[in-house]
């Protein structure tokens, strides 16, 4: 991947590192969640500005994503700003500056907004491993409990209770620590002591800590309660508790990975899930997702299984005599305790992440198989000492690897229905002609970028009787195969009318009566242009589509709004408005479908203004037709739009 301004112009957080973790350059985005300026930011260490206890997790993911060829995530709080700090899905990989050829890194933030829960996972580890709890304060004054020390979740029976009804058990002498602790001031508290009553054993002497963390950047505000146990009860009723708890969190656990799998909605975010989440939910220290393309390996893996490891089985042959080719062939699930079992069982241990520097380390291999099917992939978790699961731990196992299965079928169905119907829109859309006399035009389309549904968009460019070209671009409603087919109907019908009728507004009206008249279930946006090549000349006119674009030699640009007009397929007995205006020599005209312009965070205008500036930019820098229409398509992954987009760039020759 080449680094470029393009992976600093994304809304979230990003930035691009040296190799051995020095900031290059960043967006304000990251600059903002590292709580300084971007000049306090450029030229110091990456892990330097994180929060002393992010720094060992920084670290490893910055050399995990700067020597692996794979896929390297942690989660990491940032600093933000002196009300919360910011806790995000960080992804790392290597990446080279086209300029210098330089080796760089590249560390963005995630969407992390369909799984919130999974940035709570480190937290949740911390506490339970301190031997603390954790609660959050929701909206509405309800607080949830989230885990950690199984004697402390036992003081809470249920998993969501009213703040009402938690201070009714609290001392009333101490009622008022816990409203400040429900609604902190900083972005953390001191420890802050409390009685409580419990339901069995009285009295107990609690402390909190509050803790405002924001969930993923421009995500929302949580306040955070760490809570320790100051008391001591006694070691059966500990037992007792500590076994409801883990009965619970388990339920919880197989829910949670169970709903955010089948909420992702593409095999890159079932990876996200699984790499985020299974090595926390198992008890594990590492996990690796695999699948296979023709015969052989493809991995990802989170920062906790070391990047040689995942390197060795890049490209590996599915026929390797190894622990992970076998149970992706066979669909039989494999388990060693240890490194001594595995080489008794498996000498060389050839096809499988395990560190030969730590003889006690366990894995387990599971093959993602939908019920009664092949495997279409598998999952492989690294632990880091020796572990013999019992039979529940392993049923757990087997039974999210049979969901992720499910839901990697589920993908693949739909993504073989998208192929199916982006190959039918691009059977639809027009080759150009050679050659255009008096014009010079270069025509860029590409499909949806959300991999689940084919659009609309086309374009078209064609001789007319008078000797003139006329010019096309427009979107059908919709994101199926229906809109694909309407799509098609609509340009020909067009093309057709123009055959007798050359006059942009007459097309664009009897092809709005032809739709009107088939009562078609559809609409479609649409601009279409008549250019005279020999002196510029240019009649258009718009049915509700966005605007023209038109860049300058001195690099200028400017937005050309033609008259309205409503959609087609809606209004009968619609009259188009026409303009006439000049395409001078010099001078390149850009025509876009709103998926170029704009997105989630990008306004209309914003977009414009956007396209306008690349497209002068690259006319002052004399690029020809064909590299400006890429610049302008590359430049639509900023955007973060998930419709197809289609790019038609014209100058006068």
């Amino acid at each position: 991947m080449d680094a470029s301004d393009e992976l600093l112009q994304m809304a979230t957080p990003s930035a691009l590192l040296s190799l051995d973790g020095v900031i290059r350059a960043l967006n304000a985005a990251m600059a903002t969640q590292l709580g300084r300026s971007c000049e306090q930011c450029t030229g110091h260490g990456f892990v330097d500005l994180l929060h002393e206890d992010q720094r060992i997790s920084a670290e490893g993911l910055l050399e995990h994503g700067a020597t692996t060829k794979g896929l390297a995530m942690r989660v990491l709080e940032f600093p933000g700003s002196s009300t919360a700090t910011v806790v995000c899905l960080i992804e790392a990989r290597a990446v080279t500056d086209s300029s210098t050829g330089e080796r760089l890194v590249w560390v963005h933030s995630l969407d992390a907004t369909h799984d919130l829960y999974g940035l709570l996972i480190p937290f949740q580890l911390a506490v339970k491993a301190a031997d603390l709890g954790l609660c959050m304060c929701c909206p509405g004054e309800q607080v949830e409990w989230l885990g950690g020390a199984p004697v402390l979740a036992a003081l809470f029976p249920q998993a969501s209770v009213p703040l009402s009804k938690m201070i009714r058990r609290v001392h009333p002498d101490d009622r008022s620590c816990v409203r400040r602790l429900a609604r902190p001031a900083a972005a953390q508290s001191p420890w802050t002591s409390l009685r409580f009553l419990t339901e069995r054993d009285g009295w107990r002497v609690l402390a909190g800590q509050v803790r405002r963390i924001q969930l993923g950047y421009g995500g929302p505000e949580r306040v955070f309660v760490v809570i320790r146990d100051d008391t001591r009860s006694q070691a059966r009723h500990q037992e007792t508790l500590a076994e409801a708890s883990a009965a619970r969190e388990r339920a919880d656990a197989i829910t949670a990975f169970s709903s955010a799998l089948f909420s992702a909605s593409t095999e890159q975010r079932l990876q996200q899930v699984v790499l985020a989440r299974l090595a926390a939910a198992v008890g594990g220290c590492g996990a690796l997702f695999a699948l296979a393309d023709d015969g052989r390996l493809r991995v990802a893996s989170d920062a906790g299984i070391p990047a040689w490891e995942v390197d060795a089985l890049l490209g590996l042959s599915l026929d390797e005599d190894g622990p992970l080719p076998f149970v992706m062939r066979t669909g039989q699930a494999q388990f060693f305790s240890s490194q001594e079992e595995l080489a008794r069982r498996w000498p060389g241990g050839d096809g499988l992440p395990l560190p030969r520097s730590a003889p006690g380390t366990a894995v387990s291999i599971t093959p993602l198989s939908p019920e009664g099917e092949r495997p279409l992939g598998a999952w492989v978790v690294t632990y880091d000492n020796e572990h013999t699961p019992s039979p529940e731990q392993l049923a757990f196992l087997t039974t999210l690897a049979e969901l992720a299965g499910q839901a990697l079928k589920t993908n693949r169905l739909q993504r073989a229905h998208v192929e199916m119907s982006v190959a039918l829109q691009e059977s639809m859309l027009p080759a150009l002609p050679d050659h255009l006399a008096g014009l010079e035009i270069a025509v860029r389309y590409q499909p949806s970028r959300d991999g689940m549904d084919v659009g609309g968009d086309w374009y078209d460019a064609f001789f007319l009787p008078d000797g003139a070209v006329a010019l096309e671009i427009g979107d059908a409603q919709g994101h199926d195969v229906d809109a694909a087919v309407f799509m098609g109907q609509v340009r020909l019908s067009m093309r057709a009318i123009a055959a007798h009728e050359p006059d942009p507004a007459t097309v664009l009206a009897r092809t709005n009566e032809l739709l009107v008249a088939m009562d078609a279930p559809r609409f479609a946006s649409c601009t279409m242009l008549h250019v005279d090549p020999r002196n510029g000349q240019i009649v258009g006119t718009s049915a509700g589509h966005v605007p023209l674009l038109q860049a300058h030699g001195n690099g200028s640009h400017t937005i050309r709004v033609l008259p309205p007009g409503p959609v087609l397929g809606i209004v009968p007995g619609t009259e188009y408005p026409e303009a006439t205006f000049t395409l001078e020599e010099g001078t390149v005209l850009v025509m876009v479908t709103d998926g170029v312009v704009e997105g989630p965070r990008l306004t209309l205008d914003a977009g414009l203004e956007r396209v306008g500036a690349l497209a002068g930019r690259a006319v002052q820098d004399r690029l020809g037709v064909e590299a400006t229409a890429d610049l302008l398509l590359d430049a639509v992954a900023a955007v973060d739009h998930l419709d197809d987009v289609a790019v038609l760039v014209i100058r006068r020759a």
